[in-house]
């Protein structure tokens, strides 16, 4: 699924408009039927409802969605700001269609001075202040409002985003003046700003509601950010030949694991194991050799000349995938073996955890990465790697950027993983939950992401895949064991489940 910006979103409603066609105000009226249904689903018509309406189409369809509350039995007072004397064209006829509705009784349009109703717990405040149009701060009387809202102990719905909260870009933006929703039900598809962990105090629960904006106009426009989901997925999944044998399907090598991080090792190895790979190989310092031996025995150890540090690249000529970093350490010795390594090897590569730490403190060596290395931090890493970030919007611009002078993939990791392409294209991942903050879970994405590099997949269908996977197999054990339970290990064990699941 494609992730519009609100410029883009703007333009698909004027193919829609252009192409179907329909008039504004008619697309504006389907938009609140739905929205109307959303509501009544959830409330009853005994549930006294406040509108707040803002002077653009935002609050065109928020006194569209007063009158059909209206005609549905709901008391409904509504408030239309129009501070400015100006309104736009489709609500100042939902205006007007509100006055002459004679089931709507409520109405007051304010351009001056304002004394606001009292909310009470059992009433529900519908929010149409604004929406994916707005570029600034709110400030003034209208940040004075979403704060008088936001004090009091009624259910507030959004429509489209919490006002104040604006569609892609808010590093700027002051949280204190942004409406907090019980419900968002935001139009046609979610917003690039719901994707981002701090602004998710706002939006309460989101559902998505379709208005039929035009399929084929969605098609023709470039969006930069996409959701990738089992339609995406499905497709890309490679087969296994019914006289496929270990020689043909993958050789993975995993350098992992200082003396006491051998769990590291282990976890990516059993990922990178029931993920497919044909043969996995660990290189691990001596002293690891017992745990390794005995914790992962269908697994080739290899065994550095030092006991407890990597410190040596090894040859790689013989692999078809490598993943390095896992409970690696940060030694110096180390760090000069790892940039060793990145420089030899010829093969697709995952770089992760204590990889990414090394590069962060040899900040040169940066530019020495091979085309189409995996990277693949999380945010603490990845500020170690680009500098310490305001917000996830400029976090993830830098990655964005950071693939595209890298030429490789950096994955972003959180709630919604963020593949960041050579191309410039971003998609987020939908599987996964909150139990999966817990130490591993990034050693067992290692392993899943190099197992299918080894079997043959691309940088890019790995990566897409890995990531489903990975969140697919928690989101199964967080079923099984519940998300406070869930340890990494868990992930290992539910991912023939997901493999099944996807297969089926």
């Amino acid at each position: 699924m494609k992730i519009f910006t609100g410029a883009q979103i703007h333009e698909l409603d004027q193919y829609t408009i252009k192409n179907e066609p329909i008039e504004s105000i008619d697309l504006m009226e389907r938009a609140a039927k739905a929205l109307v249904r959303a509501i009544c689903e959830q409330w009853a018509s005994t549930t006294p409802v406040v509108v707040f309406a803002g002077p653009g189409n935002n609050g065109g369809d928020a006194l569209a969605v007063a009158r059909l509350l209206a005609e549905a039995g709901y008391v409904v007072s509504t408030y239309l700001f129009n501070i400015s004397g100006h309104l736009s064209s489709d609500c100042a006829v939902n205006r007007q269609r509100l006055v002459e509705c004679k089931m709507a009784r409520a109405f007051t349009e304010v351009s001056q001075e304002f004394e606001p109703p009292q909310l009470e717990a059992d009433t529900l405040v519908v929010d149409g202040l604004f929406g994916s149009g707005l570029n600034k701060p709110l400030s003034g009387g209208f940040a004075s409002l979403v704060k008088y809202i936001n004090a009091s102990p009624s259910r507030v719905v959004s429509i489209d985003l919490p006002s104040g909260l604006m569609s892609e870009d808010n590093t700027y933006n002051i949280q204190a003046n942004i409406i907090h929703a019980d419900l968002t039900l935001t139009l046609q598809q979610p917003k690039l700003s719901f994707f981002f962990p701090e602004n998710q105090q706002f939006l309460g629960k989101v559902r998505v509601l379709d208005i039929r904006l035009s399929a084929e106009g969605a098609t023709k426009i470039d969006a930069q950010y996409n959701i990738i989901g089992e339609t995406e997925i499905r497709p890309l999944l490679l087969g296994r030949d019914r006289y496929a044998h270990k020689g043909n399907m993958g050789n993975a090598l995993l350098i992992a694991g200082s003396y006491g991080m051998a769990g590291a090792a282990v976890l990516a190895a059993k990922a990178c194991l029931r993920s497919g790979a044909g043969k996995v190989t660990v290189h691990s310092p001596r002293r690891n050799n017992v745990i390794l031996q005995i914790s992962v025995p269908e697994a080739v150890v290899q065994l550095d000349t030092e006991e407890t540090i990597f410190s040596e690249a090894v040859d790689p000529e013989d692999y078809n995938a490598l993943g390095i970093g896992p409970g690696l350490g940060q030694s110096e010795t180390t760090a000069i073996a790892l940039i060793a390594q990145l420089r030899r090897t010829q093969c697709p590569i995952v770089a992760d955890a204590d990889a990414l730490n090394m590069l962060a403190n040899h900040r040169a060596w940066m530019m020495q990465l091979p085309k189409g290395i995996i990277l693949t931090p999380h945010p603490k890493e990845f500020d170690r790697l680009e500098g310490h970030s305001a917000d996830s919007y400029e976090r993830l611009t830098k990655a964005r950027q950071l693939a595209e002078r890298l030429q490789g993939y950096v994955i972003l990791k959180g709630h919604y993983s963020a593949l960041c392409c050579p191309d410039g294209h971003v998609m987020f991942n939908n599987t996964g939950n909150a139990g999966m903050a817990t130490a591993g879970s990034g050693d067992v994405l290692t392993g899943i992401i190099t197992a299918l590099l080894a079997r043959g997949y691309d940088q890019k269908e790995a990566c897409m895949v890995g990531m489903y996977l990975h969140g697919l197999a928690g989101d199964i054990a967080a079923k099984h064991v519940g998300m406070e339970s869930l340890i990494a290990s868990d992930l290992i064990q539910y991912l023939p489940d997901a493999f099944k699941r996807l297969n089926d």
